[in-house]
């Protein structure tokens, strides 16, 4: 029977009729995105192979095993193969994309719940990725700020949340303005940061061991280690023009002394003191004995300005500062319940993700309690 006869015309079947499906597909969705999570980083192929495998055994996993949520439960969290455990995640993810989904379609209308869903899955992929990797591929967002000024476009209340929405023309200037404040206004702080805060001086009083320790898994990345400090690749070199500098007393190349001086080491190669450029992948060793180095450093890295250029798409330039201010929130409360962040590198992609999804299941409401207090405040 139809929705406007029978039982179904009880609003609390209706509820489930509509929900369940949108669970449904948000699992299925996280599904795939477990696949996006895992191989874009390591610049693997989401469709080749198109079925998915076991990270340890590499394993093809058939259909039958292959059921969102169902799955990972009936096997108990392990590899059917090689009985190798499956982490949580990968039942966390399609789980939680599920719940948003289902969310999305209670909170939006019809005309724009699918552009809510693609948000919703790039904001999950994004921040599992930046969780673990401390990376944000550009891919993702340059795709979702197309879909977000398409979504201004069809359903034009996207970038002015509460407020009054004009024709398809108001909403596309308003996401653009969106994107072009989310992009340029981080941009601005980054740089900032970055001639404020971009270098990091390690000075020893005497020689330390200095090497590049090879990644111990494909997800590792590799490390530079001073002093029996280490720090990752992807937090040294987020720019082209990034170098490392080393105050080497000996430098050694592949087992070989080659002297000491300034060693300057880039993304993909090495320059000697004598002026010699030897490139990392020909190169089975670098270490030797230093009394300092200058490690280059980021605020911010740039996968977080194309984020909230994405945000911005979407919400508009108020999503944009309700995003960041409550990202930078979640950050502080993150840090001091986990103990994380202080004195090392905390991602901020995920908070950003948190930030939008609290925008636009709600928190625009708070931004126009804030405005309409405001105004007595102020005065005419």
């Amino acid at each position: 029977m139809g929705l406007n006869g029978g039982t179904l015309n009880d609003p609390v079947l209706q509820f489930w009729f509509w929900v369940i499906p949108a669970f449904l597909i948000g699992a299925c969705i996280g599904s795939f995105l477990n696949v996006v999570i895992y191989r874009v980083p390591l610049g693997l192929s989401v469709n080749d192979p198109k079925r998915s495998f076991c990270p340890k055994c590499k394993a093809e996993i058939p259909m039958g095993r292959n059921v969102p949520l169902v799955s990972w439960l009936w096997l108990r969290g392990r590899c059917g193969d090689c009985k190798a455990p499956i982490p949580f995640r990968y039942f966390g993810v399609e789980l939680l994309t599920g719940l948003l989904f289902a969310a999305a379609w209670e909170v939006f209308p019809p005309e724009a719940v699918v552009f809510v869903w693609v948000l919703l899955a790039l904001l999950v992929a994004i921040t599992f990725i930046d969780a673990d990797h401390m990376i944000i591929p550009i891919s993702l967002t340059w795709g979702g700020s197309v879909v977000g000024l398409l979504g201004c476009m069809v359903w034009t209340q996207f970038p002015v949340m509460g407020g009054e929405a004009g024709g398809w023309w108001d909403g596309l200037k308003a996401g653009g303005i969106g994107w072009l404040v989310g992009f340029f206004g981080l941009w601005g702080v980054v740089e900032l940061g970055k001639m404020a805060f971009g270098k990091k001086a390690l000075k020893f009083d005497g020689p330390v061991e200095f090497s590049l320790k090879e990644p111990v898994g494909d997800e590792d990345p590799m490390l530079f280690v001073i002093g029996g400090k280490e720090t990752a690749w992807w937090d040294i070199f987020c720019r082209k023009t990034d170098r490392l500098l080393v105050d080497a007393t000996d430098i050694r190349v592949d087992g070989e002394s080659v002297g000491g001086g300034k060693l300057v080491i880039r993304e993909l190669e090495i320059e000697l003191p004598d002026g010699t450029v030897r490139r990392l992948a020909e190169m089975k060793s670098l270490d030797g004995m230093a009394t300092g180095s200058v490690i280059p450093r980021e605020a911010m890295g740039m996968g977080d300005i194309h984020l909230l250029g994405m945000i911005g798409a979407f919400f508009g330039w108020t999503g944009v500062f309700f995003s960041l201010f409550s990202a930078s929130l979640f950050a502080i409360v993150a840090a001091l319940i986990g103990r994380v962040g202080f004195g090392r590198p905390l991602p901020f992609g995920p908070f950003l993700a948190l930030g939008a999804v609290a925008w636009g299941f709600g928190g625009w409401r708070i931004w126009a309690w804030y405005i309409d207090f405001l105004g007595p405040v102020l005065g005419p």
